[in-house]
């Protein structure tokens, strides 16, 4: 008897391109089974992207405001504001947990079986992950993508770290250098700006998030430089030193 175990669609990846298709697939009474690299469904964006950056913002944001702004609106505070970045950290892993449980709740709702681990190719209908072996006529690589590196830089995600890196800081950084001036180096440079790190923003481009209309990064560099993020433009890495 085979060890193998046999469905209709395997799905590769529980991102929200993997698990939307898995759950569609199997309302559509298709026997899918999706299968994740990571311990949790969500990908990127609700792992270690989009969710737990903006979490990270509205709460960098209501201390920034505490500190500074509220009085202005009236709202007196007796005593010193004081961040607990242990506690702002938590808020973000219980926000991230609430969604990715929620997934495994619709996985269960309409039937989607899953496994957690790193599929490997055995042929083109076979999946092996942690050496148990699933079957499939149709397979879907919804596998996403990761941080993009520069040559000669090596992130350790201690000193050197990548956007999962910075989200995960266990102090506030005296000095945080972003090398990258888009969206995402801005968010998180923005969120420990706030929390009391010195940034600086080093961007290769003579403006800020290139991609955008430069109107709107002429507003996104004032805006900042106003919060007190230093700004290196037309400014190439050449390498990082501990």
């Amino acid at each position: 008897m085979s060890n193998i175990v046999e469905y209709d669609l395997i799905v590769i990846g529980g991102g929200p391109g993997g698990y939307v298709a898995a759950i569609r697939a199997a309302q559509l009474g298709i026997n899918v089974m999706c299968i994740e690299k990571r311990k949790s469904f969500g990908g990127t964006c609700l792992n270690v992207g989009c969710i737990p950056s903006k979490t990270l913002l509205h709460s960098s944001h209501l201390y920034e405001q505490s500190k500074n702004d509220l009085v202005n609106y009236g709202i007196e505070i007796n005593g010193k504001v004081s961040l607990n970045l242990n506690k702002m950290m938590a808020n973000k892993t219980d926000t991230v947990g609430k969604l990715t449980s929620g997934i495994a709740g619709l996985f269960k709702k309409n039937k989607v079986d899953h496994f957690f681990g790193e599929a490997k190719f055995v042929n083109n209908k076979t999946i092996e992950v942690n050496q148990k072996k699933f079957k499939a006529d149709k397979i879907l690589i919804a596998t996403g993508s990761v941080p993009s590196t520069i040559p000669g830089i090596d992130i350790d995600e201690k000193n050197i770290v990548s956007s999962t890196g910075a989200l995960e800081f266990e102090k506030v950084p005296k000095k945080l250098a972003v090398i990258g001036g888009g969206y995402i180096g801005l968010e998180l440079g923005s969120v420990w700006k706030r929390l009391g790190a010195d940034v600086t923003v080093i961007e290769f481009s003579d403006t800020l998030v290139p991609t955008m209309d430069k109107d709107i990064a002429k507003i996104f560099h004032s805006t900042l430089t106003k919060q007190g993020i230093n700004f290196m433009l037309s400014t190439k890495v050449g390498g990082c030193f501990k």
